[in-house]
């Protein structure tokens, strides 16, 4: 999606400011003893007194609201009534909805309650390395040159990253053009941002695997080396100097 008009740019902001809010509430609220299914119903009820629905429930059936993945899991994890939270739980929330016909996407990892298995240090590598991809997004930037700032912050601080997961064009749908915004420099890959555009920049940032590989239930993401992987991500509208960070309300940078 491109922001052509006010009315553009004043519906993203509504559904970016929706999906923002339930992510940091959800983390907010988040504690042992909890299932993943009663922080995502919390969620969910947030999301609907916003009048927002789902993402990723709308666009492929997901059997949730949110995804919510814990410790080994990367990536879109299924919320049960049986995956109980732990003090010192490597926590990933990703929150993405749609509101009158726009769509806004965000996600943080966090660890819950005291840092007991040391996962903070992989947690603000991953929030820091967003944060310097960000600032350096502005129109005509390649995209391939920003996979490799994220790559080599990432080995600077001796992470890898996943190669198979990447950021994504959003706007009108979940998922538009550009996709596959990467964590590492794709050669091959000429294309620029555009001023006006609405993308969703995410990091990958693992401590032993380079892919994710999903499990048997269809849905969850875990690495093909096994470790784990920390992700942070923003909506975010390019523009000729810093982008206009869409869901700054999740509070992830503060």
């Amino acid at each position: 999606m491109s922001i052509t008009k006010e009315s553009e740019l004043l519906g993203m902001q509504k559904a970016s400011d929706a999906v923002a809010y339930t992510l940091k509430a959800m983390i907010d609220y988040a504690q042992p003893g909890m299932s993943t299914n009663e922080l995502d119903q919390y969620g969910a009820k947030i999301l609907s007194d916003f009048g927002a629905k789902s993402a990723p429930h709308l666009t492929y059936g997901f059997p949730g609201w949110s995804c919510i993945s814990v410790g080994n899991e990367f990536c879109h994890g299924i919320p049960s009534v049986k995956r109980i939270l732990k003090e010192g739980d490597l926590i990933n929330i990703d929150v993405s909805a749609e509101l009158d016909g726009f769509w806004a996407d965000n996600g943080a990892s966090f660890v819950l309650g005291k840092d007991i298995h040391q996962h903070q240090k992989l947690v603000n590598a991953s929030r820091e390395i967003l944060e310097k991809a960000i600032n350096n997004i502005k129109g005509g930037v390649k995209i391939s040159d920003i996979g490799y700032i994220i790559e080599t912050e990432a080995k600077r601080r001796g992470f890898k990253v996943i190669k198979n997961l990447g950021g994504h064009g959003i706007g009108k749908s979940l998922h538009e053009q550009p996709d596959e915004i990467l964590n590492y420099r794709n050669r091959f890959d000429q294309r620029r941002f555009k001023k006006n555009a609405v993308v969703a920049i995410e990091t990958f940032i693992s401590t032993n695997s380079t892919y994710a590989i999903e499990l048997n239930d269809g849905w969850t993401m875990v690495g093909n080396n096994g470790g784990f992987m920390a992700q942070h991500e923003h909506t975010i509208v390019v523009t000729d100097g810093k982008p206009i960070i869409l869901t700054e309300k999740n509070g992830i940078f503060n």
